[in-house]
């Protein structure tokens, strides 16, 4: 189905406006007032009921496909409705794990192939898929945590290949290990093998993460989100081979050999997930509620919204932002 096609601009534009109204939405002021630049989302529900949803991906056609983490499913949203595609097997779920990331492939219209990212009870891995069929793995032996620092996050950057978020797996020195996946950004081709030109010959593209939970490029440059400690969370201008930190430094540091984020806050007042690149700014999802709007030099604030914790954030084929939260979906019109 083309974009152009009436029905899906039909079942698009009842999904982002008659489902609910419009949410009520302020600027937050965290330490300081956020600036003038920083306006109102008009955001309207497009689903809810769901179970832990957390990463949301577009088909050519425009159909939003989506995971949930709790059940393992991938699902698909029809007009106003959430229908399930399949269940992926083997996936163990702990306080962050599960069925985690989604990424359609770039070239979709010729090899139908999704990619997930998810937690088992031995690793963290990617696999392929056609949908409805099994996952075939690309990637397997990302370190898993008990519960926490799974990262999860996938995304095709502008040069085709799938960059993957990592988190450190509850063990902070694996961030330091250019020999471990874990802390890390990888860089990969579509069947899991390091992508030429990554800087260490392996699949490492940036290193010393705690807990990478957003991709997003401004052109060709990317940037990620960090959940850090107890202290801050870091918005982060990845190049390769970079080392960003991690256990050595949260936030800025002076430490010869560490780069330092573009932005750090407290980790009351973000706790950083999904990222995307829409309208000239970056929009970061908030597990503590709401977004942040910044641009790439860090500049802006938190947007509150009724609807809480957000987890991923997508600038959709139609033209607008798509924020996921663990129990719905909205379509937001930004300026």
């Amino acid at each position: 189905m083309s974009l152009r096609s009436p029905s899906l601009r039909r079942g698009l534009a009842a999904a982002a406006c008659t489902i609910a109204a419009a949410a009520t939405i302020v600027v937050g002021t965290p330490a300081a007032a956020a600036p003038a630049d920083v306006s109102p989302l008009a955001i309207r529900q497009v689903v809810s009921g769901l179970n832990q949803a957390w990463a949301i991906d577009f088909l050519p056609d425009g159909t939003p496909l989506f995971t949930e983490r709790n059940s393992a499913k991938i699902r698909r949203i029809e007009g106003r409705t959430a229908v399930d595609v399949q269940r992926i097997p083997g996936v163990a779920v702990t306080r962050e794990g599960g069925l985690l990331g989604l990424a359609v492939s770039p070239n979709y219209a010729q090899d139908q192939t999704v990619f997930i990212y998810y937690t088992t009870s031995r690793d963290n891995r990617v696999a392929k898929l056609r949908l409805g069929q099994s996952p075939q793995p690309i990637v397997t032996g990302i370190p898993r945590g008990r519960q926490n620092h799974q990262g999860g996050r996938i995304r095709f950057g502008p040069d085709g290949y799938l960059y993957i978020g990592t988190g450190d797996a509850e063990n902070a020195n694996s961030a330091q290990n250019r020999d471990s996946l874990a802390g890390k950004v990888l860089r990969v081709d579509t069947n899991g093998a390091a992508a030429p030109g990554n800087p260490f010959g392996n699949r490492v593209y940036s290193y010393g993460h705690r807990n990478v939970q957003g991709l997003a490029w401004v052109g060709n440059q990317l940037y990620i989100t960090d959940i850090g400690p107890s202290d801050v969370d870091e918005l982060n201008r990845i190049e390769a081979g970079r080392n960003y930190g991690w256990p050595r430094c949260s936030g800025p540091c002076n430490i010869a050999g560490m780069t330092n984020p573009v932005k750090s806050w407290p980790t009351s007042y973000a706790t950083p997930s999904g990222m995307a690149y829409y309208r000239g700014m970056l929009y970061i999802a908030s597990l503590k509620g709401g977004t942040i709007k910044v641009d790439t030099s860090g500049n802006g604030g938190k947007i509150y919204t009724a609807q809480g914790r957000t987890r991923d954030e997508v600038a959709g084929p139609d033209g607008q932002l798509w924020v996921v939260t663990p129990s719905a979906i909205y379509a937001a019109d930004g300026t």
